[in-house]
C-alpha cells in the first residue's frame, strides 16, 4: 500500500528522523508537514503547511483529507511545566487534531510519539506518564483505520539530521555500550521511522509498541 502521510513535529528530532525515512521509502508516495514553524525543505513529494495554534485547525481542515497515514511527533517536555499546562500541551492538542483527522480520513492509521514508561492506568504517581497515558488510551477511541502508540526508549539520531538535540553531541559515543547493556529499551531514530511505516503499511499485532517492537517492526 502506498502511503500518503501527514508528519507533524518535524522541526523536532523524532519528526525529523521520520521525515528523513519517509523521503527515502518508496512507499511513501506523498507528505503533508503539519508544522507551527517552517521545516524548509524543497522535494516532490512533501508540502508544507505552516499553522501557528494546533488547538484550532478548522481553517485548514480541506488540506488535511486524502491522507492514509499520520506520524504525529509533535511534543513537549514536562519539565518546568504543571499538569495543567503539561496537559494542554499533550492530551488537548493531540486530542484536537487527531479527532479532525478521523473525521475526514477514517481509512487513516494513526501513529503516536509517546514514551518509555507511559502509565496506561492513569493513575500512578508520574504526572507526564498519567497524562501520556490518557492521550493514549483515548486515541484507541478515535474511529481510525489503526492507531499505534509507539514508546520509544533511548532514540539515536539520525547522521546528517539538522534538529538533533545538543545533548546528544556529547551522549552519542554510549550507544553501542547501551545498545548492548539495554538491547530492548534502545534503537535508532531510522529504526523508528522505518517502524512507523512498516506498521501504517501492513498492520501490527499490538496498539502499544515497546522498542522491542519497533526493532521487530523496522526489520519487517
Amino acid at each position: 500500500m502506498k502511503l500518503r502521510a501527514i508528519i507533524t513535529g518535524s522541526t523536532g528530532m523524532v519528526g525529523e528522523g521520520v521525515l528523513l525515512e519517509c523521503l527515502e521509502d518508496p512507499n511513501v508516495e506523498k507528505i503533508l508537514l503539519l508544522n507551527r514553524k517552517p521545516y524548509g525543505i524543497n522535494h516532490p513529494k512533501v508540502e508544507e503547511i505552516i499553522h501557528s495554534d494546533f488547538s484550532d485547525i478548522s481553517s485548514i481542515k480541506d488540506k488535511l483529507k486524502g491522507y492514509n497515514a499520520c506520524f504525529f511527533c509533535s511534543g513537549v517536555s514536562s519539565i518546568g511545566l504543571n499538569e495543567e499546562e503539561f496537559f494542554k500541551l499533550t492530551y488537548t492538542l493531540t486530542l484536537h487534531v487527531a479527532s479532525t483527522l478521523a473525521s475526514l480520513n477514517p481509512n487513516m492509521s494513526f501513529s503516536y510519539i509517546s514514551g518509555a514508561g507511559t502509565d496506561s492506568t492513569e493513575k500512578g504517581k508520574t504526572m507526564w506518564a498519567r497524562v501520556k497515558g490518557k492521550t493514549e488510551n483515548d486515541l484507541l477511541k478515535l474511529p481510525f483505520a489503526k492507531v499505534y502508540n509507539f514508546r520509544p526508549g533511548y532514540m539515536h539520531p539520525t547522521p546528517g539530521a539538522k534538529n538533533t538535540l545538543s545533548a546528544y553531541k556529547y551522549i552519542g559515543w554510549s550507544f553501542p555500550v547501551l545498545r548492548t547493556i539495554f538491547p530492548k529499551r534502545v534503537s535508532t531514530l531510522k529504526q523508528l521511522g522505518l517502524a512507523m511505516i512498516r506498521a501504517s503499511e501492513n498492520g501490527y499485532s499490538k496498539n502499544t509498541i515497546e522498542v522491542e517492537d519497533i526493532l521487530v517492526l523496522a526489520n519487517s
